[in-house]
């Protein structure tokens, strides 16, 4: 079999010849594995073979060690321990092999695949001699340039795939040795030493016993910084995306180096290419993050295991401020029209924002001479290098020290709004929105905003939303803070409700705009337009809301109208039936969320049923999620009454439940399950043998995304409390789903943060299912849940044992304890007499300040002891 000759075709500007190329590698490597990636390696690794078929070898190679999505990973790495060691053994040495290859691409590729097996077999005490033979390469006299550079790049891709502590200390010792000498040996090629240098970024996590030792800790930052003077500009910024990563990793040691520190930053801001001056700032970025974060964990911590906190940012601040300041002078002409551009000054006042969250009140006086001093000056730059000073430090002093200041310059920011240049009308619109978030909170008893200005204010924003895309965005997003902020604000509500109805008339017609697709500006309008419907007062605006209702339901009827005449007359479709579907379910949800108005969803519910299943009838294979989660909020409005869309709507939702691509939409219509569920109650059981088919099903597949499966165990739980008895024909297939979930939480490593946040929702979910189980059976037949009682007790017990669980967790846990004992009532005396954990759980929950938890413990104290 020529795999070369399938590996070329297989790139083939020929749809067909690409087509059956790529059929028969996938039959080759379903034939025969380990023969295939056996072949792949060879190829990758032949000198004599096309570039362009070795790059593919080693690209295949590599998506058939690693992947993104979990199960699909786990998959892959049991695959490659089954494969006999002898052809692993193989494979593995010509990759290693390859690294001395003369062609850059083979080498970069070889690297990256013998990463990937490292982070396979070095956990699992396999392959104990590759940190060895790569240091080998770097200490041979003979070594060239090439093979040393791969070898270093290879050294990094090692430590960025390893988990954390899976090295000895003496093999981190090793690696640090050959990188640094990588990094600091002048006769070194600039290619050797910008791969170590990026090589040490991959391998400080593993540094941490280096860092404590200050003779090592002393070398390695002096060839760091040794490395940001070289006058290759990638080696230097390299050596910066060090120093960045020293600040969060190393805070606590950095104090000796801090003033070489800020000198080498200062310069390179100052005066280095953009490259680099932009990690010079991050530099100081991630000492603020890390400041803040150790000033917010002195209020939940004893003196004791307080984090040391060195407050460089407070010693720095009479140099750092006005470099920071320089650099808001440095911008682009263009940059008001791109939201990805990432520049000096926008490094520059993003660092700012966060110093001024560092210090608080200490930033204003360093910060408004340049503001007063520059915002009248009649070069543009300055004007909106001033204003965005200004809007950049409102986050973090208090509200005593800026309320006289936003007083003060709310006029001139008015005025502004009104500037010759663009750029300052982007910043001060910008800069408004901030002022809005943060200083407008009239149910805290503080707001710039009264009923003397709402109405200049509001005048000059509806005035300035016509003015150019980028401008008219901000501008919504300062209605969108405006309005948020009467939410809560009491009878202070009614102060926007005058505005409203023009406020909603600005809002449509800048969505309606012909140029509205730039800068999302008809995103923008919309997701506005909900937040002034969300935060209104509905006994005052009912009949606004009312008639916004009906304008919406139309447009959206409209958008079955439009001619599709290519894939982006679809898409565009699709996006604006997306935008007026949310705009629909928030209106719904308020227009329900009192009884005196929710007859107003009641009369319109037929019409609005069918606009949204005509949306999804526009879209043959995937499932509107915007429709689905609108559909979810009909459902709660309508109660029993939904159940007559049930016929018509099932089908959506059964597309939705098997959309795994668009693994969101299949989560969304998981949670609209629920929603009709308690909705419709038993109604549902008809559709349940389909549904439950369904769920079932995305639970054992590998090819859905994790993140759906927490909400299915929910689910379970809401369906077995709609139906009641009636789930006793799904437990043989639900209970061994949440016992085999149970187990997967227990394993779950304790130092990856995603996947102890994943835990958590898995763990909460089990739970939820739990309850909805006991809940639905009790009074019926409980006696069915007695066999599994003492494993669901064992995961609680695991549960309440584990200090990192999240708070949701604790609620769902000592919630089921509760259900467990109401439901099988007698049946538990003798399961809660063996134990003992129970009685220190609830006592943890009893002291907690949340006060629903403390309810729901007292509760479950309560159905604990009528049993026991």
């Amino acid at each position: 079999m020529d795999i070369t000759q399938f590996l070329l075709s297989a790139q083939s500007p020929d749809a067909n010849v690409r087509t059956e190329a790529e059929a028969n590698l996938r039959q080759f490597q379903e034939l025969n594995l380990p023969v295939f990636l056996l072949s792949l390696s060879n190829e990758l690794s032949n000198e004599e073979k096309p570039i362009e078929s070795r790059r593919l070898a080693g690209i295949l190679l590599k998506n058939l060690l690693d992947a993104k999505d979990a199960s699909r990973k786990a998959h892959l790495i049991q695959q490659w321990m089954a494969i006999d060691i002898s052809v692993k053994s193989q494979i593995k040495e010509l990759l290693v092999r390859t690294l001395g290859s003369f062609v850059q691409e083979a080498r970069h590729t070889s690297a990256q695949d013998i990463a990937k097996i490292a982070a396979i077999e070095i956990p699992e005490k396999q392959w104990p001699d590759l940190i060895g033979s790569l240091l080998n390469n770097m200490t041979r006299q003979d070594s060239p340039d090439i093979l040393k550079q791969a070898t270093l790049e290879t050294l990094g891709y090692v430590c960025e795939e390893l988990p954390y502590q899976k090295l000895d200390q003496e093999e981190v010792n090793s690696i640090l040795t050959a990188v640094v000498q990588g990094m600091s040996f002048v006769q070194h090629s600039a290619e050797v030493r910008l791969a170590a240098t990026r090589a040490l970024y991959n391998a400080l996590a593993f540094a941490e016993t280096n860092f404590e030792n200050e003779m090592e800790r002393n070398y390695l930052m002096k060839v760091v910084c040794e490395s940001a003077f070289s006058k290759e500009v990638e080696i230097r910024q390299a050596a910066f995306e060090c120093l960045v990563a020293i600040a969060s990793m190393y805070y606590p040691v950095l104090e000796p180096y801090m003033q070489t520190l800020f000198e080498l930053t200062s310069n390179a801001v100052k005066g280095d290419v953009e490259e680099v001056a932009l990690q010079a700032i991050e530099f100081w970025s991630s000492i603020c993050d890390e400041e803040i974060e150790r000033e917010e964990s002195f209020d939940d911590q004893s003196a004791q295991s307080q984090p040391p906190h060195s407050h460089f940012i407070e010693k720095a601040l009479p140099l750092l401020v006005p470099m920071l300041l320089d650099t808001l002078l440095k911008q682009e002409e263009d940059q008001d029209q791109d939201d990805s551009i990432w520049n000096l000054s926008m490094a520059g006042g993003t660092c700012l924002g966060l110093v001024a969250r560092t210090v608080g009140d200490a930033i204003v006086p360093l910060v408004m001479p340049f503001v007063e001093a520059n915002i009248v000056k009649p070069e543009w730059r300055c004007r909106e290098a001033a204003t965005y000073a200004f809007g950049s430090i409102l986050e973090g002093p208090s509200i005593e020290k800026l309320s006289p200041l936003a007083q003060a310059g709310l006029e001139f920011l008015l005025k502004a709004m009104r500037d010759e240049n663009n750029h300052v009308k982007d910043t001060t619109a910008w800069t408004l929105s901030r002022i809005f978030e943060l200083l407008h909170c009239p149910g805290s008893g503080f707001s710039v905003i009264s009923p003397s200005n709402l109405q200049q204010v509001l005048g000059v924003l509806l005035e300035s939303i016509k003015d150019a895309p980028n401008v008219a965005e901000k501008v919504c997003g300062a209605i969108y803070f405006l309005s948020q902020g009467f939410e809560d604000a009491g009878s202070s509500s009614s102060f926007l409700t005058p505005y409203l109805s023009d406020i909603i008339t600005c809002l449509i017609a800048t969505a309606e705009r012909t140029d509205a697709t730039d800068s999302k500006l008809r995103a923008s309008a919309y997701e506005t337009l909900n937040e002034v419907v969300r935060c209104s007062n509905l006994p005052e605006t009912s009949k606004i809301i009312q008639h916004l209702l009906h304008v919406i339901m139309s447009k959206l009827g409209q958008t079955m109208d439009l001619p599709i005449m290519s894939s982006d007359d679809r898409e565009k479709q699709s996006d604006l039936q997306a935008l007026l579907c949310a705009v629909l379910q928030v209106i719904i949800q308020k227009l329900s969320s009192s009884d005196d108005t929710k007859q107003l969803i009641l009369q319109a519910a037929d019409q609005i049923m069918i606009l949204f299943l005509k949306v999804f009838a526009c879209r043959s294979s995937t499932v509107h999620e915007e429709a689905m989660l609108a559909i979810g909020a009909l459902a709660y409005a309508t109660g029993l009454e939904f159940e007559r869309y049930m016929p018509d709507f099932y089908k959506y939702l059964e597309m939705g439940l098997q959309n795994f691509e668009e693994y969101q939409v299949c989560s969304i219509t998981v949670g609209v399950v629920g929603d009709i569920c308690r909705a419709i109650d038993d109604k549902i059981l008809p559709y349940c043998d389909g549904i439950m088919s369904l769920l079932l099903k995305d639970l054992s597949s590998g090819d859905l995304h994790r993140s759906v499966k927490p909400p299915i165990f929910s689910c379970f739980g809401d369906i077995a409390l709609a139906i009641g008895q009636h789930f006793e024909k799904y437990l043989g297939y639900a209970i061994p789903m949440l016992q085999s979930a149970a187990k997967i939480c227990a394993e779950m490593p304790k130092d990856d943060d995603e996947m102890m946040e994943y835990g958590n929702q898995l763990s909460r979910s089990i739970f939820e299912a739990y309850s909805g189980i006991l809940q639905g059976f009790k009074g019926s037949k409980p006696e069915l849940m007695v066999p599994h009682a003492q494993h669901l007790l064992q995961f609680v017990e695991f549960v309440s044992r584990d200090k990192q669980r999240d708070e949701s967790v604790t609620k769902a846990a000592i919630a089921v304890l509760g259900d467990l004992a109401d439901a099988l009532g007698p049946n538990t005396r003798m399961l809660f007499k063996d134990q003992t954990f129970y009685l220190e759980f609830i006592s943890e929950c009893l002291e907690s300040p949340d006060e629903q938890l403390k309810d729901t413990a007292i509760w479950t104290q309560g159905m604990i002891s009528q049993v026991s």
